[in-house]
């Protein structure tokens, strides 16, 4: 494997970041996870539009143009001589010193890797996943934006330890108010009565690129989508559930606290979404070779 870091392309075992870096030491960075089918990166300009402006929000300057930085990310998919897998695009604060200071931090570290990933079994698509509701709350607005796609991602795997403590697949978290935000690295849909509803980016769900390609599905299949607040009572209450993300893709839920969604299986709205976005994996993206 060859990881790229500023510029330099390293073998795995040789890929270091100083200890000093303030990705490491503060979670002080963003960060992009990116998919790509059959030879093409999918939705790579939206990611990298998503990357900048996590960037920006956090006052984080990325030394190299969205045209530079994209190009090095496909050559990173070249070097590994790979068709289908995963891109792990990291940018940290930089190498500074034991302060919190940012600006003791001269330059942005800049991290590419590509490799494979398998986020759930097979099985898990065929018969839909078990979630349950976590006690950690998601992070506020006034706190930090869940729109910035930030390195500190502790809040997530607290509520992650939490769903596999009880032996669930993934984990619903609710915001303060107690509305449905997300699931700890997947946004959330239902399907009711023939219609898609989905938490708002207010309620403290990140922007996901894999939940706007649903709404772009969810249009040319004629199905209505809106966005309202959502309670655990309309997920009790649904017909199907279903999760999505760049590495989960669209995943079916079947329970919810060990309470059955529908009929307990995947439904015909999910599993339909899930061939479709199937289908536009393979057929667009950025050209890799």
């Amino acid at each position: 494997m060859k990881v790229y870091i500023d510029g330099e392309f390293y073998e795995k075992e040789h890929a270091k970041v100083s200890v000093f870096d303030h990705g490491l030491l503060y979670g002080d960075g963003v960060f992009e996870g990116i998919r790509f089918y059959n030879g093409r990166v999918f939705r790579l300009e939206e990611h990298i539009d998503r990357l900048y402006d996590s960037a920006r929000a956090i006052c984080l300057t990325i030394p190299l143009s969205k045209e530079e930085l994209t190009a090095a990310t496909v050559e990173t998919i070249r070097r590994n001589e790979l068709r289908d897998g995963y891109v792990r695009l990291v940018v940290t604060r930089g190498d500074g010193d034991l302060g919190l200071n940012p600006a003791l931090c001269p330059k942005a570290t800049i991290i590419i890797i590509a490799a494979k990933i398998t986020l759930y079994p097979q099985t898990a698509y065929e018969n839909g996943l078990m979630v349950v509701t976590c006690a950690t709350r998601r992070i506020p607005h006034g706190a930090l934006s869940p729109m910035v796609k930030s390195l500190n991602y502790l809040n997530n795997v607290l509520a992650k330890i939490e769903a596999q403590n009880a032996g669930a697949g993934e984990g619903l978290m609710l915001n303060e108010q107690g509305y449905v935000s997300e699931c700890t690295g997947d946004n959330v849909f239902i399907v009711k009565r023939g219609k898609i509803f989905t938490p708002p980016i207010a309620s403290g769900a990140l922007a996901g690129v894999t939940r706007g390609v649903v709404f772009e599905l969810a249009a040319a299949a004629g199905l209505t989508l809106s966005e309202p607040d959502m309670t655990r009572y309309d997920l009790f209450t649904a017909d199907e559930c279903f999760l999505t993300g760049t590495a989960a893709e669209i995943i079916p839920v079947v329970t919810l606290d060990r309470r059955p969604i529908g009929d307990g299986k995947p439904g015909p709205v999910t599993r339909d979404l899930m061939t479709r976005f199937h289908e536009l994996t393979q057929n667009t993206g950025t050209v890799i070779y």
